[in-house]
C-alpha cells in the first residue's frame, strides 16, 4: 500500500515540476514588446510631433519620443538643398538597441536613390527589415497634413518590421507610387495586422 502511495506522490511530483519547467521555458522564449522611438530632428515644431506621436498611439501605444537632435553633418546633400534618408537611417540605425525601432521625423525635405535616379525627393524611408525610419512632412499636403504625417510614419516603421507594399487601398501599407494616397489609409488591414502581431507588436484593438 505503501508504494502505491510513494508511486503517485512521485508521478505527481514530477508531473508539478514538468509543468513548471514548461513555464519557465515559455516566459524565457516570449519576445519583449517592440518600444517605438520618436526622434525628432531639431528643425521640426515641437506640436507637429506631439501631434504625430498621438497619431501613433492611437493605433500602437508603446511610444517614447527623444529629445531634438541635430542632423549628422553627412546627411547633408548639398547640391539640391536635401538630407539623404539613407544616411539618416543609418545614423539612427547605429543608436537603436535590439527591442526598439526609432522614427526620424524632419520638416526638410529627404531623398534617395531610385533606379536611375540619384537623387529622388520622398515622404519616407525604411529598409525591410531595419531598426530605424525616416519620415518628412516637406512634400505633403497643408490640408490634414498631421494626420497625412503619422501615416507616413507608421507606413515606414511597418517596413522596419519587415511588411512589403500592401494591396489594399486603406491599409497604412499601400504603394503610394509616387503620389499621396494617404488620405484614403485608416488602418493596418487584417494581413498586415497579423504579421505585426507575430513580430510582438501589441496593438490598442484588433
Amino acid at each position: 500500500m505503501k508504494n502505491i502511495s510513494f508511486f503517485y506522490f512521485t508521478t505527481g511530483l514530477l508531473l508539478t515540476l514538468s509543468c513548471s519547467e514548461k513555464n519557465i521555458v515559455k516566459e524565457k522564449i516570449e519576445k519583449p514588446v517592440v518600444t517605438i522611438l520618436i526622434q525628432p530632428f531639431k528643425d521640426i515644431k515641437t506640436e507637429t510631433v506631439a501631434k504625430v506621436t498621438e497619431g501613433i498611439k492611437n493605433v500602437y501605444p508603446n511610444v517614447k519620443v527623444l529629445n531634438a537632435i541635430d542632423f549628422p553633418e553627412n546627411t547633408y546633400y548639398k547640391e539640391r538643398n536635401r538630407y539623404r534618408a539613407d544616411s539618416i537611417i543609418k545614423f539612427l540605425n547605429k543608436e537603436t538597441k535590439e527591442g526598439f525601432v526609432t522614427i526620424g521625423l524632419t520638416s526638410k525635405d529627404i531623398s534617395a536613390t531610385r533606379g536611375k535616379i540619384k537623387d529622388f525627393g520622398i515622404m519616407g524611408l525604411g529598409y525591410r527589415p531595419g531598426k530605424a525610419c525616416v519620415a518628412s512632412n516637406f512634400r505633403l499636403n497643408k490640408e490634414n497634413r498631421d494626420e497625412q504625417f503619422y501615416k507616413i510614419a507608421i507606413h515606414e516603421l511597418g517596413h522596419t518590421q519587415g511588411l512589403p507594399h500592401c494591396p489594399e487601398k486603406m491599409c497604412f501599407m499601400r504603394d503610394a507610387e509616387g503620389k499621396n494616397p494617404t488620405n484614403e489609409e485608416t488602418d493596418f488591414c487584417k494581413k498586415c495586422k497579423t504579421f505585426l502581431i507575430n513580430k510582438n507588436w501589441k496593438f490598442n484593438s484588433i
